[in-house]
């Protein structure tokens, strides 16, 4: 049953008449394109429309691009919708989520960083107000995972760490600066991710944790944000056997490990029963293998509605997808009755946000001059101001900072990313601000390696003779050479990884890429993604945190370094992974 006066719709008579007069008017056809939110395109209107008034889709959700080019795409695709659109994008960490123009606070990690939920306040109101400017109406946010397991590649910094008292306060006051702009969240990624080392988006990953346990942790804080009128609910493509066997206690082991995505036992049961959500549930992308692989597709979609989810996130095929889900009520997979429902949560979450009156009044999507809104200097204060709240020096044992040229005039710079280009952006960015301050520096070229071929070639090209030199060097003469290594990592989490470990170009054992020298040269260390480098570093004496690479981050970090800003960081996860040996 759905009490649409209940939270999170609070409706009243006006809004309920609209919901049922609404899905008393629509024909199965139309029932079954509302259930569907793929991933917008721009600029292609046969497309769009094939979407809108084709099949008639109950939302969108668009990546960022130009502000103008979003916004201009929203009120085209309104105009087109019978039905008004829920317009989604991730904004987990500010407008950046959506606009190319818009203010980014760097990850969730570096908000909460700072120790003050009101920077989570900030960031959610810049990235719904911002969104909102452009004609967005649903944020993909905020992520309520738990960073439980250090190997984890995705959710790492996308978290606001690994305390769940911390995750309430900041994700708690992200969802009111988006209640403010109007703007309907989703918390995900239900179950719970994180308590996992590996990645949803290419298996099926597994919330391990007993129903005891789960209470205490997803389960609070999914409550805690539930009964504070979170408006929907991502679901992951995420297992959990306990609470699977505790609902049902014939379930199968395939059952028991089928993705929340499709169990009506964590989606009808524990979210819907155990834990007294009312409204809209979405699954996350349907094109992750964390739900593909679990029973075809031609089942699965009806089944993620008949279980529980209310909008099926994203395709592999739009127009076979749709036909899935008819094929599916045909063949009985889908009831006429759960259908109904979904579509109902659907209409009500949107009259919950007033989107039938404003289709009326023709106020979907501002007018362009709300683009002013969007990369304001009061927005970029602020995120500014993160930057510089959030930096952390987990430890400098060697005593290093702050350095100057004066005393390490001659850096070796030595950055570690998905790119070996030493002309590359972020290291040429790292390299002008160390010039800036009057370092030396040279930069590791990380294209060239030695092969055991090279050993035998009578003459080396003038790269690899210049990395041969490097590896055969001694400590007297690399002494003479420089007077300080950075190692900048900007090793950021992202899908479809299976680790954000630290590899090391080695050649033969010698160490040339790897921190071999820590016990002859000061080295340093500045990890602005992945806060867990020193499992893989340990012998750094001089390690930082930054949780983003943005330009804001790398400014505030040279600030401190240098000495003219303290830091001011508190870690919102264990650096040293629960490892005492990394203490050392």
């Amino acid at each position: 049953m759905i009490d649409l006066r209940a939270n999170p719709f609070f409706l009243d008579d006006e809004g309920i008449s609209w919901v049922e007069e609404t899905l008393a008017s629509m024909t199965l056809e139309e029932k079954a394109g509302q259930v569907f939110c793929p991933l917008g395109i721009v600029g292609n209107d046969e497309a769009l429309r094939s979407m809108i008034c084709g099949l008639g889709v109950g939302g969108i959700m668009y990546r960022p691009g130009p502000k103008a080019v979003i916004q201009e795409t929203h009120r085209r695709i309104q105009n087109m919708a019978k039905i008004p659109l829920l317009l989604a994008a991730n904004t987990e960490a500010g407008g950046s989520g959506l606009s190319f123009e818009g203010t980014g606070f760097g990850s969730p990690m570096a908000v909460a960083a700072t120790g003050d939920p009101e920077d989570a306040y900030r960031m959610g109101f810049v990235a719904c107000h911002e969104g909102a400017a452009m004609g967005l109406n649903w944020s993909f946010a905020p992520i309520i995972d738990i960073d439980m397991d250090f190997h984890n590649p995705i959710t790492n910094t996308r978290t606001f760490g690994s305390d769940p008292d911390r995750i309430i306060a900041c994700a708690s006051r992200y969802l009111d600066a988006a209640d403010e702009c109007n703007v309907a969240v989703s918390i995900k990624h239900f179950p719970g991710d994180g308590a996992d080392e590996r990645d949803q988006h290419i298996l099926t990953s597994v919330n391990h944790l007993d129903c005891d346990e789960y209470m205490k942790t997803y389960g609070r804080i999914y409550k805690t944000l539930i009964d504070k009128g979170a408006k929907t609910v991502m679901v992951g493509h995420i297992a959990q056997p306990a609470w699977v066997k505790k609902l049902n206690p014939n379930a199968s082991r395939r059952e028991q490990l089928r993705p929340a995505s499709l169990s009506k036992e964590l989606m009808t049961g524990l979210l819907r029963g155990e834990l007294g959500f009312n409204g809209l549930i979405s699954t996350d992308s349907s094109a992750m293998i964390g739900m593909t692989v679990a029973m075809p597709r031609r089942q699965a979609v009806p089944t993620a509605i008949e279980n529980g989810a209310d909008m099926f996130l994203f395709h592999k095929d739009l127009a076979e997808d749709y036909n899935y889900l008819l094929a599916g009520v045909k063949d009985g997979i889908l009831s006429m009755e759960r259908l109904d429902e979904a579509v109902k949560r659907i209409l009500a979450t949107k009259a919950s946000l007033g989107l039938h009156k404003k289709q009326k009044e023709g106020t979907l999507v501002p007018p362009p001059e709300a683009l002013e809104e969007v990369g304001k200097p009061e927005f970029r204060a602020w995120s500014d101001n993160v930057a510089d709240r959030a930096v952390t020096l987990v430890h400098d044992r060697q005593n290093l900072l702050p350095i100057s040229p004066k005393k390490y005039r001659r850096v070796y710079l030595n950055v570690i990313q998905k790119s070996l280009d030493p002309n590359d952006a972020d290291v040429l960015a790292w390299k002008e601000l160390f010039e800036k301050e009057g370092f030396e520096v040279t930069v590791r070229d990380r294209r060239v390696s030695i092969d055991p071929a090279d050993f035998d070639l009578p003459e080396l090209p003038p790269e690899k003779a210049a990395l041969m030199a490097e590896i055969t060097r001694g400590v007297e003469e690399t002494r003479k050479c420089y007077d300080l290594y950075v190692y900048v990592c900007n090793m950021t989490n992202a899908s479809n990884n299976t680790t954000l470990r630290l590899n090391w170009n080695v050649t033969f054992g010698m160490g040339d890429d790897a921190p071999w020298l820590t016990a002859e040269v000061p080295v340093m260390m500045i990890s602005t993604g992945c806060p867990y480098h020193l499992f893989d570093a340990p012998m750094v004496e001089t390690f930082i945190n930054t949780y983003s690479g943005e330009p804001q981050f790398k400014k505030a970090v040279m600030e401190k370094i240098m000495g003219r800003s303290e830091f001011k960081g508190v870690s919102p996860v264990d650096p040293y992974c629960g490892k005492d040996y990394l203490k050392y």
